[in-house]
């Protein structure tokens, strides 16, 4: 009976840590995202279309699509523009040309910020992959978190 009840505890204990270390949108990722981009990408930032329609001019004025909230971010991690979060924050690790991503530089102050910042995107995404939409795979995205 002790056995039991020792192997019961320690399970319990195994699953509060598990999940005392989820990374949410509301937990972690929108206190990261309010810290080092939202400058850039905020509510006055036009919609993903409207960007790329005027790519150019929006960029002479500093500023970058629309993401500052969960709805609008998860669409650059799945569909429609699959993996462009990741091609952006990306430290070169996960590049086949050994290239950060134009927004790594922002996560963070320091290389030691950034690579912690980096950690919980990628636990957030959960499958941490620099596709595009037509070359990801269904069991890819089906390991996609994103948890609010």
């Amino acid at each position: 009976m002790k056995n039991v009840l020792a192997a019961l505890t320690l399970t319990a204990l195994a699953a509060a840590t598990v999940q005392a270390e989820e990374i949410t949108w509301s937990g972690a990722i929108k206190e990261v995202f309010e810290k080092h981009c939202i400058a850039c990408h905020d509510s006055g930032a036009p919609e993903y279309a409207a960007f790329k329609k005027d790519k150019d001019a929006w960029l002479r004025k500093g500023i970058g699509m629309r993401m500052e909230t969960y709805s609008h971010l998860i669409s650059f991690v799945g569909w429609p523009n699959s993996g462009a979060l990741m091609r952006r924050l990306d430290d070169a690790k996960d590049s086949k040309e050994g290239k950060a991503g134009n927004m790594y530089q922002h996560l963070g102050a320091d290389e030691q910020e950034r690579q912690a910042n980096l950690a919980l995107f990628k636990n957030w995404v959960g499958s941490w992959n620099l596709k595009r939409w037509a070359d990801i795979s269904k069991d890819e995205l089906n390991d996609v978190k994103v948890k609010y």
